[in-house]
């Protein structure tokens, strides 16, 4: 799914909400996606998926999530329009030129701008287009992975109970992939809080038969962002920032490379 960091989701209605009604909620609340390996994954898995798909607000409320803003750590600027699927990111080049991109996520399709002057070659373009795509799926996958654990091409299994490496017992879930993403040869161990049902922690493999992960690193600071949760820190100084959920946005972010004023858009 990434790359190793790239060189490599509710409101809780109440936290009783999140912490009682959320131990036993039914499948049918939270269907798996197309293609989700349903007969290699395990029961207790799933199980254990739907708790964190309702602690984190309820699938409902993840389908109906209109636009999502996050700086990958505090680098690229991404607007996502999850209803449409198109992602603007900004970001800066080595040598200092300033890039815009409308993607579609699913496709790669899109429009890009340098330093303001939109891009018109084809080659170019769509090789700037191509890298969005990349980028969208890396940086949202560090994002809202607690909200994909039943995405297309996923296998899903209970590894163990295992403490978090601040001591918090929790389960522990591996997640393989097929024909998904840009390394589907990648595998993820997933720490789910017992007291939270949140996750917790994750550990990445660049090979799913490699021995030890590169790197383990916590999910920190869950906060409501309208009627969702998400979680901006992953250890090490290294946070998302900019984070934001809104109903409504102006149709110029998506057509137009001019800066944008978030003051105004609808939460």
């Amino acid at each position: 799914m990434t790359q190793s960091i790239r060189i490599f989701a509710i409101a809780l209605c109440t936290i009783l909400i999140a912490g009682c009604s959320s131990r036993n909620p039914s499948q049918s609340s939270n269907p798996a996606a197309p293609g989700f390996d349903v007969a290699g994954s395990d029961a207790k898995a799933i199980e254990i998926a739907d708790r964190v798909m309702q602690a984190l607000g309820g699938r409902q409320a993840w389908d109906q999530t209109g636009y999502l803003v996050w700086r990958f750590f505090g680098k690229r600027l991404h607007v996502w329009d999850k209803q449409a699927g198109l992602d603007r990111i900004e970001y800066s080049t080595p040598e200092g030129d300033a890039i815009v991109l409308v993607v579609n996520v699913d496709d790669a399709t899109g429009r890009a701008w340098k330093n303001g002057k939109e891009v018109t070659d084809a080659a170019e373009l769509a090789e700037l287009l191509k890298g969005g795509r990349e980028t969208w799926i890396n940086d949202s996958y560090w994002m809202f992975m607690p909200w994909k654990l039943k995405d297309s091409g996923v296998t899903l299994k209970y590894v163990d109970e295992s403490d978090t490496l601040d001591g918090r017992p929790a389960d522990m879930l591996e997640l393989t992939f097929k024909g998904v993403g840009v390394t589907p040869q990648n595998k993820y161990h997933v720490w789910v809080a017992r007291d939270t049902n949140l996750v917790a922690q994750w550990a990445y493999f660049a090979d799913a038969s490699d021995p030890e992960p590169k790197f383990t690193v916590p999910w920190d600071n869950w906060k409501p962002y309208g009627s969702i949760m998400l979680s901006d820190q992953r250890g090490e100084g290294r946070s998302h920032t900019d984070l934001g959920v809104y109903k409504r946005v102006p149709g110029g972010v998506f057509t137009s490379p001019e800066p944008i004023d978030r003051t105004k858009w609808e939460k």
